[in-house]
Parts: structure tokens; C-alpha cells; sequence
């Protein structure tokens, strides 16, 4: 039976007072203006390493040399407040939503084998773009680092060992524990036992398989950068054939609605639109914002007015692709009404996180920027590994994971 490798690792972290000053969002999560605003008087916060663009003139190339030798600079200028433990060690990291009052989700921060992800053993579910990916090569190489983890989970019923060891060792004091600006609280625990860390070691190897939740561009480019550095002199051992993830039973995770917002009706009016819906879908207005509750149902905001929609007639359950909501919008909606065969490259469309809510659809739609709106159910954990596990490929935005994990509050050092 194949096994999962996870490894120990010096993880370099903030001191204790820091944790909460340096810890940041993923830079993937805002574009530059957001985060310029966001480390408004947060000197140490993690973006300058990220997203250090914000750290030089507006206008500067995000993709360009200087911008990479300033993310050295800062990661270099950061370690005044962060410490390395002078043994490898694993760390069980929590979430909880709503200040520590809601949902919660526990995962072991650890490194894993660029060799297993390369075999297949870590399941993608995204297919990456070539620019996304340099840039997360040409980080890793100019900080020799893996700055951020990648999200991960494992099926909770191939083993519940992972699981109860983590619960067990959550029991004691954390080594971090602190709110976020987005309500979410972080706890973090160095597991310094080593009986305990042998133990999810072992638990771990028992699992066939994980699954990559979020963070495919740095997990393909941490594969390019193992290769790139293992082309003068290979080490099997070396710290950058391993790469920094949060690993978590997929039953705790939540994945939220990741909608659609479109800037014309392809040339018609709106009861033109309306009309040419009727073949395929049940146009129904509504009083009240449209929150869809089960699969292949749509919520759908036109000038100031919410309709709910639904497909008529089933997809073939057989394909697990067709099946997700956000294939059933593109195949019978956005690609033959709206004219959006390629949703990762037409300028018309663009993408909102649930994370927004709907009162953001509407806002894009009212302020005139864009005509049309659809919220849609979101992909669930099970739907996400089964494609992974028949080895198919995801619609673009088709998953929105909340609550994120942090950067800078544990970096693997090559």
C-alpha cells in the first residue's frame, strides 16, 4: 500500500508577542491595493514578504527582479522577531470561526515529499497557469523558503488515529493563540515529544492519499524548485524536497459558494435573456436574495431583482465534472446564452469568493460595473476528492476554502 510521508521540520515562527503582529493573510487572497491598505501600520506583517510589491513605488512590475531581491530583503529584516527551533519538530494548528465561538478545524503543520506529490500520492484537483506558478518559483529560490503552507486534507475514515492524536495533544496550553482581523482564531502547538511526534508519524504513513484543498501554484512550483535544485547534486533528504503543508481530516473543512458575476447579457435585453433561459432552467422571481440550498439550483441578480433558478433535467450522475454546480452553470448558461466559452480568460466574467456574501453580487451589479450575477451551492469536500481520485481536472474557481490559513506564522527554511 502506498504511504504518505510527513517530516519534522526547524520551522522558523514569530516570537510569542509577534505572532498576531506578523501573521498574515495569503497573498493570493487581496491584489496589491488590498494589501497596501491591510499593513497600513502593521510593520511586520507578513505581506512584505509575500506580496513585497507593496514595499516599493506603485507601478512597479509585480513580476519583475527587484520585487523577488525585496522579499529576501524583508524575510532577512523579519527574523529580528521570529525564532527557528534548533530541533525539527510538527505543529498542530487550529481554526475556529467567530472569534473561537463556531466551527473549528485542526491540522498538523508538517512537511510532505515533493517525490509523493510528483507520483500522484498528493491529489490535485486545479490545473496551475505557467506565469502563477514562476512567480511562486521565483519566491521560493530568492528566499530559499517555503513561506506558505499548502491547505491539505486526508479522508478522516481511511484513519482516525491522526485525528484523535492531534484532539489529544490540543489539549494543553497552545504556543500561539490570538484573533485575526477577519474574527478567526489561531491556535498553534509545538509538539515537543517526540513519542508524540513518532506517533503522527506513523499515523500519517497509514494513509493512501491527500488531497491538495488549496495553494496548487506553490505546490507545483515547490516540484520546480526541488527539480531546479536538485539538477547540480541530488540529496533525497535535502529540506527543499520537502515542502510546507496544514494537513486536516476532510469532514472539519467547509468550502463556500465561489460565485459569478458577468458584465453584459451577450447583446440582449433583459426579457430577451430571461426568455432564452426557459429551455433549460425554472426562472422564478424572488422577494428576498437567493441563497441556493441544494445542488443545481441558482441564485441570479438582474437589475435589482433576485431570481432563483433551477435545471430542469439531470445531469448524467455518471459525470462527476458535468455534476458540479459550477459546470452546470458554464455548460447551460454562461457558454450558450452568455457567450463565455472560456471562463479563465474571457474579460467578461469575473469571480467572487462566498466569503463576500451576496450583498457583494448585488453591489457589483447595482454600481453598474457588471449586469448579471449567480450564486451558486458549493462544491463539497466529497465531490472535490472523488475528481481528484479519477484523476480529472476542476472547472476554474470552482472552491473557496474558509477560513484561510495564515503565512508567517510558520516558515520552512531551505
Amino acid at each position: 500500500m502506498p504511504d504518505i510521508t510527513i517530516r519534522p521540520f526547524r520551522g522558523v515562527r514569530p516570537k510569542t508577542q509577534y505572532a498576531s503582529k506578523v501573521a498574515a493573510l495569503p497573498y493570493d487572497v487581496m491584489n496589491t491595493e488590498e494589501a497596501r491598505h491591510m499593513v497600513e501600520d502593521k510593520h511586520h506583517s507578513f505581506l512584505y514578504v509575500d506580496k513585497p510589491e507593496i514595499d516599493l513605488p506603485r507601478g512597479t512590475d509585480p513580476y519583475s527582479p527587484e520585487v523577488y531581491a525585496k522579499a529576501k530583503e524583508n524575510l532577512h529584516s523579519l527574523m529580528d522577531v521570529m525564532v527557528q527551533d534548533v530541533l525539527p519538530k510538527l505543529y498542530i494548528y487550529r481554526l475556529t470561526d467567530r472569534g473561537g465561538r463556531g466551527r473549528a478545524q485542526t491540522g498538523l503543520a508538517a512537511c510532505v515529499s515533493v517525490a509523493e506529490y510528483d507520483e500522484g500520492l498528493i491529489k490535485k484537483h486545479e490545473f496551475t497557469r505557467p506565469d502563477k506558478e514562476q512567480d511562486r518559483i521565483n519566491h521560493m529560490l530568492a528566499c530559499e523558503a517555503h513561506t506558505g503552507p499548502i491547505f491539505m486534507a486526508y479522508r478522516s475514515q481511511d484513519a482516525r488515529s491522526p485525528r484523535l492524536l492531534m484532539a489529544d495533544l490540543a489539549k494543553e496550553q497552545p504556543d500561539y493563540d490570538f484573533i485575526a482581523d477577519d474574527g478567526v482564531r489561531h491556535e498553534l502547538w509545538v509538539v515537543y515529544n517526540t513519542d508524540a511526534q513518532n506517533s503522527l508519524i506513523n499515523a500519517f504513513w497509514q494513509l493512501p492519499c491527500l488531497y491538495i484543498a488549496d495553494g496548487h501554484h506553490r505546490n507545483a512550483a515547490a516540484s520546480k524548485v526541488a527539480q531546479k535544485r536538485n539538477a547540480d547534486s541530488f540529496d533525497p533528504e535535502a529540506e527543499h524536497n520537502f515542502y510546507l503543508a496544514v494537513i486536516f481530516p476532510h469532514d472539519e473543512l467547509e468550502i463556500l459558494d465561489y460565485n459569478r458575476v458577468v458584465a453584459d447579457l451577450n447583446g440582449m435585453d433583459i426579457p430577451g435573456f430571461l426568455d432564452s433561459l426557459k429551455s433549460d432552467w425554472l426562472v422564478e422571481k424572488s422577494d428576498t436574495a437567493v441563497k441556493p440550498e441544494c445542488k443545481h439550483t441558482v441564485g441570479m441578480y438582474l437589475c435589482g431583482q433576485w431570481y432563483k433558478i433551477q435545471l430542469k433535467n439531470p445531469v448524467d450522475a455518471a459525470d462527476i465534472i458535468g455534476n458540479l454546480d459550477c459546470s452546470v452553470l458554464q455548460d447551460k448558461l454562461l457558454s450558450p446564452v452568455l457567450g463565455i466559452k472560456d471562463p479563465k480568460t474571457d474579460k467578461r466574467i469575473d469571480f467572487v469568493g462566498g466569503i463576500r456574501g451576496l450583498n457583494e453580487l448585488k453591489r457589483r451589479v447595482d454600481s453598474g460595473e457588471m449586469k448579471v450575477a449567480f450564486a451558486l451551492y458549493p462544491t463539497s469536500m466529497d465531490e472535490l476528492m472523488t475528481v481528484a481520485d479519477a484523476g480529472q481536472i476542476m472547472p476554474p474557481k470552482s472552491t473557496w476554502f474558509e477560513p484561510k490559513l495564515l503565512s508567517g506564522l510558520l516558515i520552512h527554511m531551505f
